[in-house]
């Protein structure tokens, strides 16, 4: 059977169109499968495909807050091949720790075919951790247990001394980790000195004796900071600096403690705790020494700049002693003088002028308390004419009856004294006008 549909053929006749193939053997170069039918063939295929457990490594894991659909990027563990792997979130949710980069797991997942993109995908219902995936997860839950109690806390890291009179390293033997401090550290100050402590870093003995030797360190009372140093490996080799109990001494160590495990991608747990993390072994020697070299010059800038504020300083106060030295009453002291004695003599008549003032103010107020006082004065009534009778005893005769015919009398008038006696008939005549 043909399709209806005409071409134009070579001779210009319509040539009728052969109907697709329905295998894919049965198609040729004159007749070919759509890339559609072989999308959709792939499909069909692909969907009569069971659910089956798949193994690879975490690569990227997508999750969004609220959306039920979270996307992983899972890759063989041996060639550079990839899937997108959609999963429920509550299928991430139910495990005991949250999956990370890098983690090895097996996935149970169905295969499904995006005819419309043409890629392959897997839609995954269950996910468990194996092999080094199941060690990360564990030490992912240890990380979130010591970080609950405060372990990795900043306020719990200490200052490193800027000059430490003795640096303690712990290493490997021979190693290259112990020639990057010491060789670095020494370059940049030279006098700098070291207690090293070479140990197992790596195996069954390595927690152990990095233990050992951070203790002996730690009470090592010249030891001032300490580094613990190793090159880089894989997560097997550096597990024993992720050990809880080497984790936790070393957060409780008194002496700072300096973690150079590894590389910069590198993060055992110690790192955490330890109050300084660096990168390298080579970063660890720049952290806990200064550079003799660039505190020279910083000690020639401190110079230069004494120099300049004390220079600075003197001509401040130099051109403010000129100032003062140049003003009037400087050049002729006597100035001051002349203007304060005229001050003194000013105030010397000011003061005449009020004394003299209230003098005579105080002269008049007396000549006028005399006048009161005269006028005032019995004295003054007897010079008028006026006489006080007294009798021998000293009481004042006021009536003729308080004393008697023939009675003594003393009479006082403004002259003086004299004596008079007490008769019955008045020789007074009054005068006739």
């Amino acid at each position: 059977m043909t399709e209806t549909t005409p071409e134009q053929g070579t001779g210009g006749a319509a040539q009728p169109r052969p109907a697709p193939a329905a295998t894919a053997a049965q198609t040729t170069a004159e007749n070919p499968w759509p890339l559609r039918q072989l999308s959709v063939k792939v499909g069909e295929y692909v969907a009569r495909m069971s659910p089956l457990w798949v193994e690879g490594q975490i690569v990227q894991l997508n999750r969004r807050p609220g959306a039920g659909l979270s996307f992983m990027t899972l890759r063989d563990v041996d060639v550079d091949m990839s899937f997108s792997v959609p999963i429920r979130e509550h299928v991430l949710r139910g495990l005991p720790t949250e999956p990370v980069a890098g983690a090895r797991v097996v996935v149970h997942a169905k295969p499904t075919f995006w005819t419309k993109r043409g890629s392959l995908q897997l839609e995954a219902d269950d996910i468990r951790p194996v092999g080094l995936g199941e060690l990360l997860a564990q030490l992912e839950q240890l990380k979130r247990v010591l970080a609950a109690e405060g372990i990795f806390a900043a306020s719990r890291k200490q200052e490193l001394p800027f000059m430490p009179r003795v640096v303690g390293l712990i290493c490997g033997r021979e190693s290259a980790a112990e020639r990057d401090v010491v060789v670095n550290a020494r370059r940049r100050w030279p006098a700098v000195q070291f207690e090293i402590r070479e140990v197992a870093v790596q195996g069954t003995k390595a927690v152990r004796e990095v233990s050992a030797a951070l203790r002996e360190l730690d009470d090592h009372e010249e030891v001032d900071v300490i580094i613990i140093s190793r090159g880089g490996g894989s997560l097997e080799d550096l597990l024993p600096f992720s050990d809880e109990q080497l984790t936790r001494l070393v957060a409780a160590a008194t002496t700072p403690i300096v973690s150079a495990i590894g590389h910069e991608v590198d993060t055992p747990l110690i790192d955490l705790a330890a109050d300084v993390r660096a990168s390298t072994p080579t970063d660890a020697a720049k952290r806990v020494v200064p550079d003799i070299r660039a505190e020279f010059d910083q000690l020639d800038l401190g110079r230069t700049r004494l120099r300049s504020a004390i220079r600075a300083r003197l001509e401040r106060e130099q051109s403010a002693l000129d100032a003062m030295r140049s003003r009037p009453v400087l050049e002729n002291p006597a100035t001051i003088l002349s203007g304060r004695a005229d001050e003194i003599r000013s105030r010397i008549a000011l003061a005449r002028t009020l004394v003299g003032a209230r003098l005579d103010r105080a002269a008049d107020e007396a000549d006028h308390l005399a006048r009161q006082v005269r006028s005032l004065s019995p004295l003054a009534t007897l010079e008028r004419g006026y006489a006080v009778v007294q009798a021998s005893d000293g009481t004042i005769i006021r009536t003729p009856e308080s004393s008697a015919e023939g009675d003594q009398l003393s009479v006082r008038v403004a002259g003086g004294r004299f004596g008079v006696v007490h008769v019955d008939s008045d020789p007074y005549t009054p005068p006739t006008t």
